[in-house]
């Protein structure tokens, strides 16, 4: 499916009272997901433990 009909399709499955600040959150969040899915094929992600110590971090 293209770029355009994933979005169409994204926002038919939406609420009728969506709000336009809901419609581009969505379209943010999915965009975001997407870049996040591009980089891990690429390689660029770092291990799942490796994460969680850095969270730790953040969190101390």
């Amino acid at each position: 499916m293209s770029i355009k009909g994933e979005v169409i399709k994204l926002i038919q499955d939406l609420p009728e009272d969506v709000t336009m600040e809901d419609i581009l959150y969505k379209l943010h969040v999915r965009a975001r997901i997407e870049e996040g899915l591009c980089e891990l094929n690429e390689g660029k992600g770092i291990p799942h433990n490796e994460a969680m110590e850095q969270i730790s971090k953040w969190l101390s």
